[in-house]
């Protein structure tokens, strides 16, 4: 039989899509495909009456705050250096610890070993914030200091995947991506869910930021403010007449594939993604221009700092408060390595020379996340914004080696800052030498239920159909904390 090509006018009038699926990519766009239209959830379809991919969607009561910015500390900031200050260490310096301890990451346990850094109270409330962070000290009346937190895994991907996905392990979708699940976006030009990559990417992976069987538009997307191109994965590489052309054919064979079928939602719904893509070409460039701003407010952020680091993360928090200003749900900060010390995965990671990483590392995020705070104050915006400051775990009250510290993942602290809070306020305690927490303990699955709550979302009803189950982020043993709610 003689080869007819696929394109006769005799034998088929045009490609189908289902075939230029087969037969480009090699298939994956076949499988992706039959994906979507097993997938009667994809892409936040219409809830209520609201269609689109990312489509502002009601939430279930008032909401709080509207936004969520995200600053973590990878690799473990230690919290009784920080915002737990524990005066029994400096007392008995040198000295065993007087009880028994539970097995540490690397087995390396010397003696109780003070903290380098002075405590001063701060503001009205007198919160004590330690001299590492004299910045973040000077809006400690805008602070929810939550020092009862608690973790069960001490190995910094476990403790990754556990604090983003309540889960200790990949496939499980990031807070962000159920917040976008949830709420959709204000702004149909960008993403939900925005991770600035200015930093490393924790130690997991950028599975950490995933949509785990949520469907992919719930993943947090890459924004590196840093580089000259910040979108790598759609920079185009075609002029925008070419793009236009392009869409104008794929949008054909999409039309007459949904004709076919008599019209899929689900595949409307990823059809969108292509002009989301093209708009966000626009958006993104627009987003990270801070030519904008006032030299006043790069300084607040510390832009002008001589300090590489400083800027880099500066102009992460900045570009952050444009996100929430155009209605972007859940930004993620990466945090920026320092001087060297530490892996850029997570630079808070101080098993030796505690002083010298904490330094630097707070030197990087202080300032920074401190005028973030004041700048959304002033513009009227945190009251609608919820700022979170943590790392995965934190850190033994005793020494590791010489001069380091090793992972405690049985109480730690963290601090929220925004609207629907008790300002000014310490929430929880740790025993008198920040070993384990003796009051008000909660888990990272408590935070996530909080944080929903906060943006109006029923943590018990936002739920996800997955092999068989229905999952829900705070799973069945996480419930807001509602000591630290207005």
């Amino acid at each position: 039989m003689s080869y007819i090509p696929r394109h006769h006018t005799g034998l088929r009038p045009f490609l189908t899509r289902r075939e230029m699926l087969r037969q480009t990519s090699t298939g994956f766009g076949m499988l992706a495909l039959s994906a979507l239209l097993a997938d009667r959830s994809y892409a936040g379809l219409a809830q209520d009456g609201v269609e689109g991919p990312l489509a502002a969607k009601a939430p279930h009561f008032t909401p709080k705050v509207k936004n969520v910015i995200f600053c973590y500390m990878s690799g473990g900031l230690s919290h009784i250096d920080s915002f737990d200050p524990k005066p029994r260490l400096a007392a008995e310096a040198g000295q065993p610890m007087p009880f028994q301890t539970e097995r540490t990451m690397f087995n390396q346990d010397g003696n109780i070993l003070p903290s380098p850094w002075a405590f001063t109270q701060h503001g009205k409330s007198g919160i004590p914030v330690s001299a590492l962070f004299p910045h973040i000290g000077s809006v400690a009346d805008e602070l929810t200091v939550i020092r009862s937190m608690t973790a069960p895994f001490m190995e910094h991907a476990q403790a990754n995947f556990y604090f983003h996905c309540g889960m200790p392990f990949t496939g499980f979708p990031s807070v962000g991506a159920w917040v976008t699940y949830g709420l959709g976006t204000e702004n149909q030009n960008l993403p939900g869910f925005v991770v600035l990559g200015s930093g490393g990417i924790p130690l997991g992976g950028v599975n950490v930021f995933g949509n785990g069987f949520l469907p992919a538009i719930h993943q947090g997307s890459m924004i590196y403010p840093e580089n000259a191109e910040p979108l790598n994965n759609v920079q185009p590489q075609e002029t925008d007449r070419q793009q236009r052309d392009r869409l104008s054919v794929v949008g054909d064979l999409d039309s007459r594939f949904l004709e076919r079928v008599g019209g899929n939602q689900q595949v409307e719904a990823a059809i969108d993604n292509y002009e989301i893509a093209y708009r966000m070409q626009t958006a993104v460039p627009e987003l990270v221009d801070l030519a904008g701003e006032t030299e006043a407010t790069k300084k607040l952020y510390g832009l002008d700092s001589s300090n590489a680091s400083t800027a880099a993360y500066g102009r992460q928090c900045l570009v952050a408060r444009r996100l929430v200003e155009r209605g972007v749900r859940f930004v993620e900060l990466t945090m920026v390595g320092t001087d060297g010390m530490g892996q850029a995965a997570n630079p808070w990671d101080q098993h030796t020379k505690l002083e010298e990483g904490h330094t630097a590392n707070a030197m990087t995020v202080d300032k920074p996340v401190a005028g973030l705070v004041k700048d959304l104050k002033s513009r009227g915006l945190l009251d609608e914004t919820l700022v979170i400051f943590s790392g995965e775990f934190g850190r033994t009250p005793f020494v590791q080696g010489t001069n380091g510290r090793d992972h405690n993942p049985y109480g730690f602290s963290l601090w929220l800052a925004g609207g629907g809070l008790k300002k000014g306020f310490v929430y929880g305690q740790t025993d008198d030498y920040g070993y384990r927490v003796v009051e008000n303990a909660h888990t990272v699955r408590d935070l996530h239920a909080t944080v929903l709550t906060l943006l109006g979302l029923d943590y018990q009803s936002l739920t996800y159909r997955f092999g068989g189950r229905d999952f829900r982020l705070a799973d069945v043993d996480g419930h807001p904390i509602r000591g630290i709610i207005a």
